[in-house]
C-alpha cells in the first residue's frame, strides 16, 4: 500500500494508491459519509457498501445535470446531512464530477473524496478538482474547481468494468503519452490492451503513472492559466463530438486527438501522425471519422477554451511535447474546413 499527499494552492489532497474499500472507514468517520454511486456500481459491488450510506444515481453522462444535482441535494436534506458531512463519490467520470460539483455547493462547500472505479476516471476524470455538469450538448459548462480531500485506489472495481471502459480510459493515456511522456508512448506501441488486462502489476503501474503525471501539470497550473491546458489535446473537437453523436468520452477524445495529430502537422511542423493514429487504433479506438463540420464547429466555438475571438488549441511538436496555439475562430474555421 502506498500512500501520497500532494499539495495545491489552499489544500492538499491524499492519495491511496493500492488500498481497498474496506480502508475507507480509517479515512473517514463512517457515519458521518455519504457515497455516491451509480447503478452498475452498486449492482456489481453491492456487498462492499454495507453499513454506509449510499446514494444511488442513473448511471450515464445524459444524468450529468443540474436536474441531478437537484436530487441529490434533496436526498442530501432528508438524511439530514450537514458541514460535517464528507461525500464520496465511488463510480466513474459522471459520478465523481456530480459528487464533487454537488460538495461545493452543498451548504456552500463540504469535504468529499474519490474512490474511482473506471480506468479513465484512475487515470483522469478524479484528478484535479474540476467538477462539473453538462448543460445541454455542451460538456462541463457549469463547475467548479476545488480539489477532494482523498483519492483511494481499488483496482478490485476493474475486475466488473466491461471492454469498452477498458478502451475509454486508453484514450486519456495515450493522450497523456502525446503531451508529456514519449516513454510511456512507446510502452504503449510495444504493449496491447490484452497484455495490461492480463498483468495487473502492469496495468497497477500504468494507472500510478498516468495518475502522478496529471497531478504534477495541476499542481504547477491549477487554475488553467497555462501548462494545464495541454491536458485538453484532443478536447475541443472531442467535447464538440461527444453528445451530439452519442460517443463515449474515450471515441470523441480519440477522434479529437486524430485531427489535432493531423492539424499540429500544419500549424506546428509535426512529423509522427501515423504514430498517434496507430496506437489508438491498437487501442481499439477511433480516428478519422465522418461529422457535421459546420453543426460541430458551432458547438466548438462554445468550447471553455475560447477567449473571444481566439481559441487555446492544443498541438505536438513532437510525441511526448504538447504546445498550445492561440488561433483565431476565423483561421481555425478554415483549417477545420479543410480537414
Amino acid at each position: 500500500m502506498k500512500k501520497l499527499t500532494y499539495k495545491f494552492s489552499n489544500s492538499t489532497t491524499d492519495y491511496y494508491l493500492e488500498y481497498g474499500i474496506s480502508h475507507l472507514k480509517e479515512i473517514v468517520d463512517q457515519r458521518n459519509s455519504i457515497i455516491i454511486t451509480d447503478e452498475n456500481v452498486y449492482g456489481s459491488h453491492q456487498k462492499r457498501f454495507k453499513n454506509w450510506n449510499v446514494i444511488i444515481l442513473k448511471p450515464g453522462e445524459e444524468y450529468k445535470t443540474q436536474a441531478t444535482v437537484d436530487a441529490i441535494v434533496e436526498q442530501l436534506i432528508t438524511m439530514e446531512a450537514d458541514r460535517k458531512t464528507t461525500l464520496i463519490g465511488v463510480g466513474g467520470g459522471v459520478v465523481t464530477d456530480i459528487t464533487g460539483y454537488t460538495a461545493c455547493v452543498y451548504m456552500r462547500g463540504i469535504k468529499f473524496g474519490f474512490l474511482p472505479t473506471t480506468l479513465l476516471s484512475l487515470v483522469d476524470a478524479s484528478i484535479g478538482g474540476k467538477n462539473g455538469i453538462d448543460v445541454g450538448v455542451y460538456k462541463n459548462l457549469v463547475g467548479t474547481i476545488r480539489q477532494p480531500s482523498f483519492i483511494l485506489h481499488d483496482l478490485v472495481f476493474l475486475n466488473s468494468l466491461p471492454q469498452s471502459e477498458w478502451i475509454n480510459g486508453f484514450a486519456e493515456i495515450i493522450k497523456h503519452a502525446c503531451i508529456k511522456d514519449v516513454g510511456m508512448f512507446r510502452e504503449l506501441e510495444a504493449s496491447s490492451l490484452k497484455k495490461y488486462q492480463g498483468r495487473k502489476t502492469l496495468v497497477c503501474k500504468l494507472i500510478q503513472r498516468n495518475a502522478i503525471l496529471k497531478t504534477r501539470i495541476v499542481q504547477q497550473d491549477e487554475f488553467e492559466k497555462g501548462d494545464r491546458k495541454l491536458l485538453n489535446f484532443g478536447h475541443t473537437l472531442g467535447h464538440a463530438l461527444e453528445n451530439q453523436y452519442e460517443l463515449s468520452h474515450g471515441q470523441a477524445i480519440s477522434i479529437g486527438m486524430t485531427y489535432a495529430s493531423v492539424i499540429s502537422e500544419r500549424i506546428a511542423g509535426f512529423k509522427e501522425a501515423d504514430r498517434v493514429t496507430s496506437v489508438l487504433r491498437k487501442y481499439g479506438l477511433p480516428t478519422f471519422s465522418e461529422f457535421d463540420k459546420q453543426k460541430v464547429f458551432n458547438v466548438l466555438k462554445m468550447d471553455k477554451k475560447r477567449e473571444r475571438n481566439d481559441i487555446h488549441y492544443v498541438v505536438l511538436q513532437r510525441i511526448g511535447k504538447g504546445i498550445i496555439k492561440t488561433i483565431s475562430l476565423e483561421e481555425f474555421e478554415k483549417i477545420f474546413e479543410d480537414l
